[in-house]
């Protein structure tokens, strides 16, 4: 893709995230690796469902910009912390969805083996222990989630996804939303009633036949 091409994408998965209230006023960050020093990353203040393709910047691997007039959120030394952890890693988008959110200020890790595509697609999400927001803090307590984790709760403040481009890390957070509502739904109605070990063995073949890309907990009896 070329670079407009990839900050169309950006916009667009922005717009998306606003639409969908997984943030809300200027909430939430995407980044996009180009190379392996060059990112895409979106500006401070500015509403992710009213980013235009100008405002977007490019930094190197240790925050400087390389294009643009904008100013990259404080945020950006997470995903860049991320690419340096995981060169797998394409894309990071953090978001604040709301269900999703909120278990991680309660506390409550989405580790239920209930959902075949939340199986196949997440494993099981964990919370990393509460940091100051863009602070180096952030960096540091989530590396230690991302060998097996390709989605992360942050406590009392909401979430990340990455992914091998930025459509497969924007699908896992719709992905974590969505087994959130679920989660909820099923405790509200009394329990969470996980897959047997065998059927929950049947989907890791499953996601092996499908050779999905990315990071998984897999299944730990």
């Amino acid at each position: 893709m070329s670079d407009f091409e990839i900050k169309q994408e950006i916009c667009e998965i922005g717009r998306r995230m606003y639409q969908k209230g997984f943030v809300a006023a200027n909430d939430g960050n995407i980044t996009v690796k180009v190379k392996d020093n060059e990112f895409w990353a979106t500006p401070t203040g500015v509403s992710k469902g009213y980013m235009t393709p100008d405002m977007l910047i490019k930094v190197d691997g240790e925050g400087k910009v390389l294009e643009g007039t904008w100013k990259p959120s404080s945020e950006l030394k997470m995903h860049l912390s991320i690419y340096k952890e995981r060169p797998d890693v394409g894309a990071v988008v953090h978001a604040h969805p709301p269900t999703a959110t909120g278990f991680a200020i309660a506390g409550i890790p989405l580790d239920k083996y209930t959902m075949p595509e939340a199986i196949i697609f997440l494993g099981s999400v964990p919370i990393a222990e509460y940091s100051t927001p863009s602070t180096d803090e952030v960096p540091e307590v989530v590396r230690k989630y991302l060998p097996d984790h390709d989605a992360i709760l942050l406590e009392n403040h909401g979430a990340i996804t990455v992914g091998h481009d930025l459509i497969n890390a924007y699908f896992k957070m719709e992905t974590l939303e969505f087994f959130a509502k679920v989660s909820l739904v099923a405790k509200q109605l009394g329990s969470e009633r996980e897959l047997s070990p065998d059927r929950v063995e049947k989907l890791m073949e499953i996601r092996k036949k499908m050779n999905i890309s990315g990071r998984h907990p897999g299944y730990r009896k």
